[in-house]
């Protein structure tokens, strides 16, 4: 029963099926039919004339964007926490050609106007000191919160009255969607995103991530940096029809709203050792260690995120039958 990371969930049977449906002769790299109905269908999508990019990675897609807004001399504002500080192994910095990931502060991994203002005011304006070119904010955040179009709307006014691109990593925007009840229009360009990281694997995709360009302008260039980086698929079809059939019929929504079931039913059992309110389809919890081997030998799989802490995430696959034995297991701690 494994809770560790929607990483290591299967591929959804929609994806599967589009595998089949682009295994047939066609053109090579990105200029089959699949990937050339990309900018148009994505555009649809979010009510707006955006520039679609398929990509193998998250980290690509995140990188691509940044390398894309921020010059090697500049700097990326984005909380201590992002994924793209912590976890994508120096990447932004190798993509940018040296760019200085600049880090402010936030509850629950989320930026506010006040701590990336605080961080802006500090910066003297010369030659001696990194500049900033590009905020980051990663929607749903690495604790599983969630920023509303209002939170985004803020930051993306500080961002334009301060010259600066915003960026969304969102490898769980599916789950913030559905946990808002937005359009995804209202959480990204109306509220002032330049570049979106659109994520699909953690949401029943296999291998295919997308860059959404809500500016245009900055994609200028990203076709050749994606082949310079080693990311242009020679078969890039089967990337772009992953991406259509998640897409199909809002299956990235149906997954999403499957995931964040599953962790509001984990959230009902934990009750006050929560340690972040469950808003996505992430849990963290207050366990001992002794309670933590216990729900392992339990055959219970998640993450150690901390002396004390554990955190629990809920992919597509898992429904109501799979995830009520670990429910029942926490509310058992919570009783003793």
């Amino acid at each position: 029963m494994r809770f560790f990371s929607d990483n290591a969930a299967p591929a959804c049977p929609e994806v599967l099926a589009s595998l089949a449906a682009a295994n047939g002769l066609d053109t090579a790299y990105d200029g089959d039919g699949w990937s050339t109905a990309l900018d148009e269908r994505v555009s649809a999508l979010f009510e707006t004339e955006v520039r679609a990019f398929w990509l193998p990675s998250g980290t690509a897609a995140n990188c691509l964007a940044l390398a894309a807004m921020c010059p090697p001399y500049g700097g990326i504002v984005c909380h201590r926490d992002a994924h793209i500080q912590n976890d994508e192994g120096g990447a932004p910095e190798f993509f940018t050609h040296g760019a200085k990931l600049l880090l402010a502060e936030g509850d629950g991994a989320k930026l506010t106007p006040g701590s990336v203002t605080a961080l802006l005011d500090g910066i003297v304006n010369d030659v001696h000191r990194v500049q900033p070119h590009a905020i980051s904010i990663t929607n749903a955040t690495e604790y599983g919160r969630v920023y509303t179009p209002g939170d985004v709307a803020a930051i993306g006014a500080l961002a334009r009255a301060r010259g600066l691109h915003l960026h969304m990593d969102g490898a769980r925007f599916a789950n913030a969607v559905v946990h808002l009840g937005c359009t995804p229009a209202e959480l990204t360009w109306r509220a002032g995103v330049d570049a979106l990281s659109f994520g699909f694997i953690k949401n029943g995709g296999m291998t295919a991530e997308l860059l959404v360009f809500f500016d245009t302008a900055l994609a200028e260039g990203t076709r050749q940096r994606r082949k310079r980086a080693g990311m242009l698929l020679s078969k890039g079809r089967y990337l772009a029809a992953q991406i259509h059939a998640m897409l199909d019929d809002d299956v990235w929504r149906r997954n999403a709203r499957i995931a964040n079931a599953g962790a509001a039913m984990l959230a009902r059992a934990a009750g006050d050792r929560l340690i972040h309110p469950v808003e996505a389809n992430e849990v963290f919890l207050r366990v001992t260690p002794d309670e933590a081997a216990r729900l392992r030998a339990a055959g219970f799989d998640f993450y150690d995120w901390g002396p004390g802490e554990a955190r629990l995430v809920i992919s597509w696959s898992q429904g109501e039958a799979e995830i009520a034995p670990l429910a029942d297991a926490i509310a058992a701690l919570c009783a003793q």
